[in-house]
């Protein structure tokens, strides 16, 4: 099984590639993607749309008799969605939220139960503590990669995500495998992304252009994969897929998108 956490700034994105990247791991190998923002949407475009309910509401109100059919849903492409959730706005801590919700899932086997080949961690990445670093310092998580545009207050948060992964891959936990570079259109922005690569020496596996096809599938509640699979974003998500999968060593089975 291989772990992977997709990390950046809150609205960079992470939600549409790790999505995107679900439904086009999920035409070779099982995939399960566990949303980890107090938002829960990171699964919806896989659901038609739909938000499923998060483990923590789940918890709450079944209690000892909360099964994994209760928390975990099949979407697109056999992808395996859960969302872990987040308190009451004003009332608790939402990185203690994520810490229970991987806990039950531990509790209830999800991984021996559905055995996906793999898991993919959509991260909020603004504060890197707590719950919030679970991914990186809980062993849940092998390969971070970063989400990230040109913008200045994502790429400060890109650098504060790689620092945090260096501090805990002393320890050996999980590695920063690369950028992701999820474009605005601003000025010199690739060359802004290309700085931070070198001071973070990481290397960018993919470009993706700003375009109108992804907010079109998403007014469909579908990824672009599902929706507009031949276009030019849909092959630059496939290309990604293409891309994680070799630096993961993801199954060598072919892709096939019909």
């Amino acid at each position: 099984m291989v772990k992977i956490a997709i990390y950046g700034k809150g609205g960079i994105g992470k939600s549409t590639v790790s999505s995107n990247l679900s439904a086009a791991l999920g035409k070779r190998v099982r995939v399960m993607q566990i949303g980890c923002d107090p938002k829960a949407d990171s699964t919806a475009n896989l659901l038609g749309g739909r938000k499923c309910p998060t483990i923590l509401s789940q918890i709450d109100e079944r209690g000892s008799a909360l099964t994994l059919s209760d928390i975990v849903f099949e979407g697109y492409n056999g992808v395996l969605c859960a969302e872990a959730g987040g308190p009451t706005p004003g009332i608790g801590c939402a990185g203690l939220g994520i810490i229970a919700a991987f806990k039950k899932l531990e509790e209830l086997h999800a991984f021996d139960v559905y055995k996906p080949d793999v898991v993919i961690y959509d991260v909020l990445g603004d504060v890197v503590c707590g719950g919030f670093a679970m991914p990186i310092r809980g062993g849940y998580a092998e390969h971070v990669f970063i989400v990230t545009s040109g913008e200045n207050m994502a790429l400060y948060a890109a650098d504060n995500i790689a620092r945090a992964i260096a501090n805990f891959s002393s320890r050996g936990y999980a590695k920063l495998s690369g950028i992701i570079q999820n474009s605005r259109s601003i000025e010199d922005e690739n060359a802004r992304v290309n700085e931070l690569a070198r001071e973070i020496k990481s290397d960018i596996i993919a470009r993706i252009r700003r375009s109108g096809d992804v907010q079109t599938a998403e007014a469909q509640g579908k990824t672009v994969i599902e929706a507009i699979p031949y276009g030019e974003i849909g092959a630059e998500y496939i290309g990604l897929s293409e891309a994680i999968s070799q630096i993961c060593g993801i199954g060598k089975g072919e892709l096939v998108y019909a």
